[in-house]
């Protein structure tokens, strides 16, 4: 069964217990591409603090 298909079928269910629909596919693709980039990025982040820090203490006085 296709994504379409499956949509469909779940929009016909919905319809017929008189729930919402559920949304399209792909609707929150950007979004979950966008949020998943955003949390490497902030991970990213905090290594490289952790690393700089490593670095400083380690340095010869």
């Amino acid at each position: 069964m296709s994504i379409t298909q499956q949509h469909l079928l779940d929009t016909y269910r919905a319809l017929t217990l008189g729930e919402p629909a559920p949304p399209a596919p792909g609707t929150y693709d950007r979004q979950a591409a966008r949020e998943l980039s955003d949390e490497q990025r902030s991970r990213a982040g905090r290594h490289g603090l952790r690393n700089a820090l490593a670095r400083w203490r380690r340095r010869p006085t």
